[in-house]
């Protein structure tokens, strides 16, 4: 039985949300920086104070057990509550104060993450920020475990218990080898699409998802990763592939000036009349109480990127 008058510690809530997470007592003691028995003691007296089993353990594997999994996001809540009590205190001294977590897509990341930085920490020279570069569905699945504050991505995710707010459309360019027909060319259709041996990202870009659903527009056939050798996780690769003449791709506007400055390259757009873009947006938690600040923080996206794009612009027109 419980003790009545027991209240667990944040330090406590926060080893049994982490062993919970991670599913083993080594990787949640990395992840608190802390050793696995100061980890193990934390847990115990946690559920012996509470008088209830939180986590099984074996020797295999560790598991939840149903009341844990009952309990688990309450213990999640409490936690967020404590870092929005200490994010409010910061913010009375000013907003964007310590550390904040940040998910962006890797499709986005290397093109704004140096200018944005720049204009945050310039305006907000007590801002602490983490960046983490993952996957759409990495990204949303640690904004719902709290393991990030925010995330830049591709919107709408339609996910609930998140608020979207859409920064800016971002167009897309053709990018083929130099001597190809459409190189050049600033007022393409999208049934070009159909005349192009695309290369895609591997699965789980939304990058890839997204061009994919401009093909089946003009029921063009993009290659899936299952019929094709070639696999690609990264924009520079691609754009390695398509200079060795493997075929033309399409790019975010943000991207132009980084990676497509490589001999052999062509570019080309589509005609302003056509829609091929993507919208980019912030996503946080609707419970968390820093949206105003998070909008503040979109604002130095937007600028970054448009800088991104603008040495873009001057690729294009040369």
């Amino acid at each position: 039985m419980g003790n009545k008058e027991y209240r667990p510690t944040l330090a406590q809530l926060r080893t049994f949300v982490t062993i919970a997470e991670n599913r083993h007592f080594g990787t949640a003691a990395n992840k608190l920086n802390i050793s696995q028995p100061s980890l193990s003691q934390a847990l115990v007296a946690l559920e012996t104070g509470l008088g209830i089993q939180l986590i099984e353990r074996s020797t295999r594997k560790v598991i939840v057990t149903p009341t844990g999994e009952s309990l688990l996001p309450y213990a999640k809540a409490t936690l967020e509550a404590a870092d929005n009590f200490v994010s409010r205190s910061r913010g009375a001294q000013g907003v964007l104060s310590g550390p904040l977590s940040i998910g962006i897509i890797p499709t986005l990341a290397p093109y704004i993450l140096p200018e944005f930085l720049r204009l945050a920490l310039e305006a907000h020279p007590h801002l602490r920020p983490r960046i983490v570069e993952e996957q759409t569905d990495h990204l949303m699945q640690q904004l719902r475990d709290g393991q990030i504050d925010i995330a830049l991505l591709a919107v709408p995710t339609d996910t609930s218990g998140m608020v979207e707010y859409e920064l800016f459309d971002e167009r897309f360019i053709v990018v083929t080898s130099e001597d190809h027909a459409a190189a050049g060319h600033d007022d393409l259709t999208l049934d070009v699409l159909e005349d192009l041996d695309l290369l895609l990202l591997d699965d789980g870009h939304c990058l890839r998802d997204q061009i994919v659903d401009l093909c089946r527009i003009v029921h063009a056939a993009p290659p899936s990763t299952a019929e094709s050798a070639t696999r690609a996780s990264s924009l520079t690769t691609i754009m390695q592939l398509v200079v060795a003449g493997l075929g033309s791709t399409l790019v975010p506007a943000s991207a132009i000036a980084t990676e497509c400055t490589r001999p052999g390259l062509g570019l080309a757009t589509f005609d302003e009349t056509v829609i091929a873009q993507r919208t980019i947006g912030l996503v946080c938690r609707a419970s968390s109480s820093r949206a105003a600040e998070y909008r503040v923080l979109g604002d130095y996206v937007t600028q970054a990127h448009r800088t991104a794009v603008d040495k873009g612009e001057a690729l294009l027109k040369g």
